[in-house]
C-alpha cells in the first residue's frame, strides 16, 4: 500500500500512542514531537517508546515556549503535521510552520465538548452519541474548521477504556479516508456548525471522584463508568474505604446497595476495598461484613 505523504506526530499520552501506531500502518512520519520524560519517573512513556522502537526522529519540548523554540530551531519537509493527545497549547508560530496546518483529531462531535476529556466527559453527561472530528487547528481552544466528522452511538454500558478505544479506532479510519482528499485539496474545510451550542468539559482531579449519594443513581452510575482508571469512584462503607468499579440502578434495596438522592439505589456489583484487588460484591461481603 503507498503511504500518505509524510507528516509530524504531536501526541503525548497514551491515547497518542495508540493512534500514532495506527498512523504508522499508512502514513509516513518525518518526526515525533512530545513532552520528555519526566524526572525520575519510572514508569512508561508510550509516545517515546513507540517512536525509538520504530526508528523515528524524536523532538520533545515540555511547554509552549519549548516548543516554539523547537519550531523555529528545526525544518520540517512536511507541508502539515497531525496532532492527537498532546496537552501543550500549540501557537500561531508553529501551526503556521506547516503549509497545510496542523490536523488535530478531538474525540467529539464539535463543538460538542471541547475541551481536555471529552471521551469522559460523553459518558458522565449521558449523551446518547458522541464521534470523531478532524478539524484544522487554530488558536481557539478547539475552534477549527472542520474536515469531517463521524457519529458513534452510545448504548450506555460504555466505559471510558472501552469508549476510548473505539473512538481511536473511528479516528484512523477517518484520516485514512479524508486526510488524502484533504491533502490532494479536493476537501475544503468548513467551520463549525452552530458554534453557540459549543460546550466544554475540562480536567478532572481526584477530588472529583467521590461519590455524592445526594445525586440521583443514575448520575452515579455514569460516574463510575466514565472514572473507572481516574479518577475512580470513592466512598466509604462502614469503615472500609472502597473503589466502586460496576454497580447499576435499582428501585429496591440489593445485597449491597446506596439509597440515592432520588430514592433510587446505587446497586453495588463490584467494588475494590483499599489495598486490596477488585471483586465481586459477594466476595467483598464475605469478607467485610462485620466492618459495615
Amino acid at each position: 500500500m503507498t503511504k500518505t505523504e509524510s507528516c509530524v506526530f504531536f501526541g503525548s499520552g497514551p491515547v497518542a500512542a495508540r493512534c500514532l501506531e495506527l498512523l504508522l500502518e499508512h502514513t509516513q512520519v518525518e518526526a515525533v514531537i512530545t513532552k520528555p520524560r519526566p524526572p525520575h519517573h519510572r514508569g512508561s512513556v508510550p509516545v517515546l517508546e513507540l517512536a525509538e522502537a520504530r526508528g523515528l526522529a524524536v523532538h520533545t519540548a515540555h511547554d509552549k515556549t519549548a516548543l516554539d523554540e523547537l519550531i523555529e530551531q528545526t525544518n520540517f519537509s512536511s507541508r502539515y503535521a497531525v496532532l492527537i493527545d498532546f496537552g501543550i497549547i500549540v501557537s500561531q508560530r508553529v501551526i503556521d510552520a506547516f503549509e497545510l496546518g496542523i490536523i488535530n483529531s478531538h474525540f467529539s462531535l464539535l463543538p460538542l465538548l471541547r475541551g481536555a476529556d471529552p471521551i469522559t466527559f460523553a459518558i458522565l453527561e449521558g449523551h446518547a452519541k458522541t464521534g470523531v472530528s478532524l478539524m484544522l487547528v487554530d488558536r481557539g481552544m478547539d475552534t477549527g474548521k472542520l474536515l469531517t466528522q463521524k457519529t458513534l452511538h452510545l448504548d450506555g454500558s460504555e466505559t471510558t477504556p472501552s469508549l476510548t478505544e473505539d473512538l481511536i479506532q473511528l479516528s484512523d479510519e477517518l484520516i485514512r479516508e479524508y486526510l488524502p482528499r484533504y491533502l490532494s485539496g479536493d476537501l475544503q474545510p468548513r467551520a463549525q456548525p452552530h458554534p453557540d451550542r459549543a460546550t466544554y468539559s475540562r480536567k478532572l482531579t481526584k477530588a472529583d471522584g467521590q461519590l455524592n449519594l445526594s445525586r440521583p443513581a443514575a448520575k452515579l452510575e455514569r460516574q463510575i463508568r466514565a472514572f473507572v482508571d481516574w479518577p475512580q469512584s470513592r466512598i466509604r462503607l462502614g469503615t472500609v474505604d472502597v473503589i466502586i468499579t460496576a454497580a447499576h440502578v435499582s428501585d429496591h434495596e440489593t445485597e449491597l446497595s446506596l439509597r440515592c438522592g432520588d430514592s433510587t439505589y446505587l446497586a453495588i456489583d463490584r467494588l475494590k476495598p483499599a489495598g486490596k484487588k477488585e471483586m465481586p460484591v459477594g466476595a467483598f461481603l464475605a469478607g467485610y461484613q462485620d466492618k459495615l
